[in-house]
């Protein structure tokens, strides 16, 4: 088999553009909001995923992997991404999907991409997907689906990695707001995002699912990324919604509002929650007046 081609073959859009939002919301507390178009940075591989996986990538590739192995949901943009990677890049691809009970159902829109770019689909029950980081339980995974020497990338892509692909995230920002924010599954972004700031300026993330437990996570992801976490981050936990791709009537509303006032698509997981929660936020005063706040678009409704 031919080597892999270098993930610059994946000719990302660099740096993503920033576009004002003009909003009477934020205009009337004197706030001046800017969306990160982080899901034009390339079609298949959209804003933090590419981030994400390509320092990834280039470790599988120079360590002489054919294969990656991952994990996600049955709706994940993770595996949605990995495959199109495998696809573009040459590597094989497997996805350990959350949920036995899948198996016996028509694959969904997300699932039936990851497949139609080769990747091969294996279902665990939730708790044996529980245990994905057991050694014993990762070994008898990469056995079950003929993928002992698979690369293997963690849920959501976050690794330290991961972490330091997301720096760049940042440092396109310096200078430009003062409070950058972004949607948070599995805080890989964050993490990076909030160590490629500039001074005076900070990281705020808005969780997608309930249990607060992003704070340790975040916080162990810089430790094994740069050694030590960072200080000039933070998370609010109250625009989950109930968890992960739960939605209320309210918040389709605001979204579905908020595309048709700036003709931007509003993904309904992470973007929706996180441009309501920087609504609210700056309705109830939370930003000083003449701060710039970034909203880090992270992927589009199809994506």
């Amino acid at each position: 088999m031919p080597a892999t081609p270098p993930t610059s073959a994946l000719r990302p859009r660099l740096p993503t553009p920033l576009q004002p939002v003009m909003d009477p919301r934020f205009e009337a507390r004197d706030v001046r909001l800017l969306l990160k178009r982080d899901d034009l940075i390339h079609p298949d591989l959209p804003g933090n995923k590419y981030r994400k996986l390509a320092l990834n990538l280039e470790q599988a590739r120079a360590a002489g992997h054919r294969t990656l192995l991952t994990f996600g949901g049955a709706y994940s943009n993770h595996l949605r991404a990995t495959a199109a990677a495998g696809r573009l890049l040459g590597f094989a691809t497997v996805g350990v999907v959350r949920g036995d009970e899948l198996a016996d159902r028509p694959l969904n829109t997300s699932l039936a991409q990851c497949a139609a770019d080769g990747m091969r689909l294996h279902f665990v029950d939730r708790s044996m997907y529980r245990q994905k980081a057991d050694p014993a339980v990762l070994t008898g995974l990469q056995r079950a689906t003929a993928a002992e020497d698979a690369y293997v990338i963690p849920e959501g892509g976050s690794n330290a990695l991961a972490v330091q692909g997301c720096v760049a995230l940042g440092a396109e920002l310096r200078g430009r707001t003062d409070v950058a924010a972004v949607a948070c599954g599995t805080g890989g972004t964050l993490a990076g995002l909030a160590a490629g700031l500039g001074p005076g300026q900070r990281a705020l993330g808005i969780p997608v699912l309930k249990g607060g437990f992003l704070g340790p996570e975040i916080a162990g992801l810089q430790r094994a990324a740069f050694g030590v976490p960072g200080t000039n981050w933070s998370l609010d936990d109250r625009f989950h919604c109930g968890g992960y791709a739960r939605t209320t009537a309210e918040l389709t509303a605001f979204a579905d509002d908020f595309e048709q006032r700036h003709g931007v698509p509003v993904e309904r997981v992470y973007v929706a929650k996180l441009l309501y929660a920087l609504t609210v936020l700056s309705e109830e005063g939370a930003f000083a007046p003449g701060t710039t706040v970034t909203a880090v678009i992270t992927g589009t409704p199809s994506a």
